[in-house]
């Protein structure tokens, strides 16, 4: 699980503990286990927030871990074209390539580390799958694709996209040296990411040695995910034990505390943790499928929108399949 890695975290910028007087640290609400599935043409998933309610994710509304898998000469998989409307896509790769093109012009490649941030916004036809290099060569690919709600006054924005680097996001240690914290979006002790948000959030991806605390500062208003894409370990004030493919909902607080458990898997050396947190839009929401909208109406307009043509057409992209679904 490379991501983004540093030789010597003692050169980065530190995560200073909180002052236990000024803030609290969050207690662990609950604990699910993601099942798993398969997307697009094939791939497999987890179902990061299956079971979860709508109003402890707010502002998020889905996660898939994609992959781990190692795939064979002519396995990988990606989706075919696809619509969406009302919501961002963030896909964070942190093994493998992927391709990115939409009917609105953006597009672009990203592999270890790298984010593609597409806001659908009014709506537009998008197509994710790996190049065809590594279709032939086959590899390892593993990634995670967040679902982030947009309020009413955003639901019609124009569609864009953001190609986030690796190399662009903030790297920070926690204040014994033991953690590589990567921010992705939003703001850490002062350190902000490169993701340019619509809905104020928060994400990170942490690597925390054995047996080693992080301790993050977060906003109190904000809620507080903790999703493990590796290793085993501990979260929140009460210490609840966590593993691979489970999501801690923590309460209220100030900051927050992830532990890694003194033994980790061979094949997952520390304990890697997607911490997430948004200001909550508190607005009704309307969900099926491919769109994210205020009313039943409003996603019945939209799928009559995509039926109609009007979300966009497939542009000319070399050796990109045409086929269209709902989602």
């Amino acid at each position: 699980m490379p991501a983004i890695t540093v030789p010597d975290l003692t050169v980065l910028p530190r995560v200073p503990l909180p002052d236990p007087e000024r803030s609290t640290e969050r207690p662990v609400r609950g604990v699910t286990s993601a099942p798993s599935g398969y997307e697009g043409e094939g791939f497999p998933v987890r179902r990061a927030f299956a079971g979860v309610d709508l109003a402890d994710l707010d502002p998020f509304i889905h996660m898939d871990q994609m992959g781990e898998v190692e795939y064979a000469p002519g396995e990988p998989k990606g989706t075919p074209w696809h619509p969406h409307r009302g919501f961002e896509t963030v896909t964070y790769l942190l093994d493998g390539i992927f391709d990115h093109h939409d009917s609105h012009g953006g597009g672009g490649t990203i592999s270890d580390g790298d984010t593609q941030w597409m806001t659908a916004g009014s709506g537009l036809l998008h197509i994710e799958a790996p190049p065809e290099s590594l279709v032939v060569s086959g590899g390892l690919f593993h990634g995670v694709q967040l679902w982030v709600n947009l309020p009413r006054a955003s639901k019609w924005a124009t569609p864009r996209y953001q190609d986030l680097r690796g190399s662009q996001v903030a790297l920070l240690t926690s204040d014994d040296g033991a953690s590589l914290v990567r921010v992705i979006a939003g703001e850490v002790a002062g350190h902000a990411g490169p993701g340019s948000t619509h809905t104020p959030i928060t994400m990170v991806h942490a690597s925390v040695a054995p047996g080693a605390r992080l301790e993050l500062p977060w906003r109190p208003d904000f809620n507080a995910l903790v999703y493990v894409l590796a290793g085993n370990g501990s979260v929140g004030s009460d210490r609840r034990p966590v593993r691979k493919g489970q999501l801690a909902v923590l309460g209220a607080g100030g900051h927050l505390r992830v532990d890694a458990a003194t033994s980790q898997p061979q094949a997952e050396p520390e304990l890697e943790v997607l911490v997430l947190g948004g200001l909550p839009i508190r607005e009704p929401v309307a969900w099926a499928g491919p769109f994210v909208m205020n009313t039943r109406a409003e996603v019945m307009q939209a799928f009559e929108d995509f039926q109609a043509g009007r979300l966009g057409t497939i542009p000319s992209v070399h050796g990109a399949p045409t086929t269209l679904t709902e989602g």
